[in-house]
């Protein structure tokens, strides 16, 4: 399985927030000329990420978005999970996906569903505190978001 470039760029977009927040809400062209990412296709992240209670929004001259919650309350798997839905590494593990008709014969069925819920566990254990952490020891307090 492949994460598609929603959950990317909707990480990317978030944790841009994260860091570039000090002066009120962020504009989402000034996220997407950060990014490399269309404003049209950030806008439609941040829509999904609104309605999962990631962001808020603010009209007006001094307007854009902003975190609705604290960084250590935001993971990485919370983030997937708004943007993708519930996702495995494979369709047939039989959790979430289409049953198999070889689902009771499957000596490998385990092995796809044990690595699916590793998967799970690591992106549920990265917080949004964690990334901007490391952003900025690696950056020296810079921004990058990249």
């Amino acid at each position: 399985m492949k994460l598609t470039t929603r959950s990317r760029y909707g990480t990317r977009m978030i944790l841009d927030m994260a860091l570039n927040d000090q002066a009120g809400p962020v504009r989402i062209k000034d996220i997407a000329a950060r990014q490399g990412v269309s404003v049209k296709y950030l806008e439609k992240l941040v829509r999904e990420l609104k309605q999962a209670g990631f962001v808020r929004s603010r009209r007006g001259p001094r307007g854009g978005h902003e975190l609705a919650r604290p960084l250590e309350e935001i993971s990485v798997g919370a983030i997937v999970r708004a943007l993708e839905g519930e996702f495995t590494l494979v369709e047939c593990d039989g959790e979430a996906g289409t049953p198999c008709p070889r689902q009771a014969d499957c000596l490998t069925r385990e092995v796809w569903a044990e690595a699916s819920r590793a998967m799970h566990e690591k992106l549920d254990a990265i917080t949004l505190a964690d990334l901007v952490g490391r952003s900025r020891a690696r950056n020296g307090g810079g921004d990058c978001a990249g």
